[in-house]
């Protein structure tokens, strides 16, 4: 056993080991940027000698082989989970270079094993020996078997030798520009961001606010204050800037970052979308959009495009009656001004504030970040799986992180879970899970589940305040944990959310319902300074609210769906030819779609899409959506059942939550509720009836 491999949980003693458990963690602290590099290199090493092993292996195959192949592939696992974790929490430039270095490493490593002639055909013969009766497989193992199988398929395994060394090639290439993109991006935030000198230009923030833009300021060096900007079009103080030339630059930093010198992104994204679309059809597949389709429950794009059009289309009309109301808003406060696209968060908060008597500077001094994790989101957790939360000392990626110990109902260890609630310029934007060591019952080990959010770090001594979206978002978050956290599952391969992409976000999405429970708001939401809980009216006020504004947000969301299945779906021919033709390629195809709204720009225009260029959603943006119907299904099934109760999560627990991805998932999802998918639940919640 290596000295190396032992910082990374293995062994007999591993290096990080959580006292009294079983839990075992990096040793993040001891790991040096080096580490990462010879790790990965001893790791593939020894991944590729397991499976040369497997392969020369003259006895015919058992269910062993599945178990074998998933040994192979722990450390791997361990150190790729471990590195892409902090890369994405906490970068520079050594971790930078790592990451530009070994993703087409691992692309060609991956393709090795994929299209592994030898490993292939063990997999066939275990299945037609199981399917004559001569091995017994359980539905874990033949799920397993099957899914295999299907990869190697999909991977170009019948693929004729030259196809296949294009493959590999296209694999390498489209690897290294999705590490340069997400390397380039977080850069192109930070160059973007906005220096302020006079703190006038700020009217309306609240103190908490300005002491994070402060506090931002200083860890540039800069004198003043500093406006960063989050990953979205649209930036969460627009809402309360009062000054309006302030509100225009900073959302005009925000939709025109990451052109221009080297934080311009457009020659990669021309590279990367040729090159997908060379890929699917050496696959066999007419575009990358069915590519992807058929790799999740959708299948086709067919199954989802009449539904999104017809949800885009319905958003965009009520999003064009919101903006009569504000242009109307406006005119109160500048007599014949236009409005504009800058404008629109701060007049609906305006709009809000008047007719809920309701706004988010009351809000947020009701939600601060702990608060809300643990009387919130742990509370709903609790109520739903009896599960509970007890904060230890266990140091984690970044030194912002704080860790939990999550016991079952009755008592025994669970998971661990590693928050990292604050923003940094080394951060990537957003909020998100990621799991660092996977559950199995065949290895014997527990999860441990990460949590990354981008709230302001505030002043010492002081909380970090959110808004409501903020709130929402933590809940969504935690959904995805949940998924790692519940998970009991025979291979690690299969835990937690380890299923199609347009079925991961339909548990957080779930998640997110509790958020909204007044009978939980009245635990969570109390003034930081008083410790008052949020006054009743205000709750109500709230529960009013929740389809305030629903025609910009759906549009939003349902724009950048469809940029992405443009990009993914049309010819060559119809993409833009040049970096300088992407800006009018977008606006033509949102036209020609009747979708084109300049006052709702989508939630992410391409230049920052980071979730189809460099995070995995590449044509699968839609899986918001598509898991969103199923949300809104279960949802319903949950309200109408009483909600926030103990036996309705145990039986969400059961049929998905702890299935992971080790079987069909929608066989799950209709163990639970009895039919498929109903779109209806959405159509109204969105208020596109």
């Amino acid at each position: 056993m290596s000295t190396l491999k032992n910082k990374f949980g293995f062994g007999a003693t591993p290096t990080r080991t959580v006292a009294g458990t079983k839990f075992v963690v990096p040793d993040y602290p001891n790991i040096s940027d080096d580490d990462y590099r010879a790790a990965f290199a001893e790791a593939m090493a020894e991944q590729l000698a397991g499976i040369a092993a497997i392969v020369a292996d003259p006895e015919p195959p058992s269910v062993k082989l599945l178990a074998d192949i998933e040994a192979t592939g722990l450390y791997l696992t361990r150190v790729g989970e471990a590195f892409f974790t902090l890369k994405s929490a906490d970068t520079n430039a050594a971790r930078d270079a790592i990451d530009e270095d070994i993703s087409p490493a691992l692309a060609k490593h991956t393709d090795a094993i994929a299209l592994n002639r030898g490993l292939y055909d063990k997999l066939v013969e275990l299945q037609n020996r199981a399917a004559a009766g001569e091995v017994t497989l359980d539905e874990q193992d033949a799920w397993l078997l099957s899914e295999q199988i299907r990869h190697h398929r999909r991977a170009g395994i019948d693929l004729a030798p030259a196809e296949q060394e294009r493959l590999r090639a296209i694999n390498e290439e489209l690897a290294t520009m999705g590490a340069k993109f997400s390397t380039i991006i977080v850069k192109g935030r930070g160059a973007a961001c906005i220096r302020i000198d006079d703190v006038a230009e700020l009217d309306g923030l609240s103190d908490e606010q300005l002491a994070a833009c402060k506090l931002a300021a200083e860890t540039r060096g800069w004198p003043g204050w500093a406006l960063e900007l989050v990953n979205t079009t649209q930036q969460p103080l627009l809402a309360s800037l009062n000054n309006r030339a302030t509100r225009e630059k900073l959302f005009k930093a925000s939709v025109g970052r990451s052109v221009t010198g080297d934080t311009d992104v457009r020659p990669l994204m021309l590279q990367t979308v040729a090159l997908r679309s060379e890929k699917a059809k050496l696959l066999g597949f007419p575009t990358y959009a069915e590519y992807v389709a058929d790799d999740g429950c959708a299948k086709t794009t067919a199954t989802f495009m009449p539904l999104l059009r017809r949800v885009a289309t319905a958003a965009v009309a009520n999003a064009k009656k919101e903006a009569v109301a504000l242009q109307a808003e406006l005119e109160t406060y500048e007599p014949g001004a236009t409005l504009e696209a800058w404008d629109w968060q701060w007049l609906a908060e305006k709009q809000r504030a008047k007719m809920l008597n309701l706004d988010n500077a009351t809000l947020s001094a009701y939600f601060p970040f702990e608060q809300v994790l643990e009387q919130g989101v742990f509370a709903a957790a609790n109520a739903l799986y009896g599960i509970t939360f007890e904060r230890i000392d266990v140091p984690g990626y970044t030194a912002d992180c704080r860790a939990y110990l999550v016991r079952d109902f009755d008592g025994s260890d669970l998971a661990l879970a590693l928050f990292d609630p604050y923003a940094r310029a080394s951060k990537e934007g957003g909020a998100w899970m990621t799991g660092i060591v996977d559950q199995s019952t065949l290895f014997d080990t527990l999860t441990v589940v990460t949590n990354n959010c981008n709230q302001p770090k505030p002043a010492p001594g002081r909380p970090s305040l959110m808004t409501w979206r903020e709130v929402e978002t933590l809940f969504h978050e935690f959904g995805h944990d949940l998924h790692g956290i519940l998970t009991h599952v025979k291979y690690p391969s299969t835990a937690g959310t380890a299923t199609p992409t347009d079925f991961v976000e339909y548990p957080s999405q779930v998640n997110e319902i509790w958020g909204w429970l007044p009978e939980l708001i009245e635990k969570y939401a109390r003034h930081f300074e008083t410790g008052e809980a949020l006054p009743q009216h205000y709750i109500d006020a709230l529960s009013a609210s929740r389809h305030f504004g629903e025609g910009y947000a759906s549009a939003e969301i349902y724009q950048a769906t469809y940029l992405d299945q443009m990009w993914h779906q049309l010819p060559r021919e119809l993409l833009p030819e040049t970096p300088d033709d992407i800006e009018d390629w977008e606006r033509k195809v949102l036209e020609d779609a009747g979708l084109y709204f300049p006052l709702v720009p989508p939630r992410y225009k391409s230049t920052y899409f980071s979730h189809i260029w460099g995070v995995g959603y590449a044509a699968n943006y839609y899986a918001y959506m598509w898991s969103e119907v199923m949300d809104a299904d279960t949802a319903n099934w949950f309200m109408e059942n009483g909600g926030l109760r103990r036996e309705l999560g145990q039986r969400f627990r059961d049929c998905i939550l702890s299935h992971g991805g080790s079987g069909d998932v929608m066989v799950y999802y209709r163990e639970l509720l009895g039919h498929d998918p109903d779109p209806i639940h959405l159509i109204r919640r969105r208020g596109l009836e």
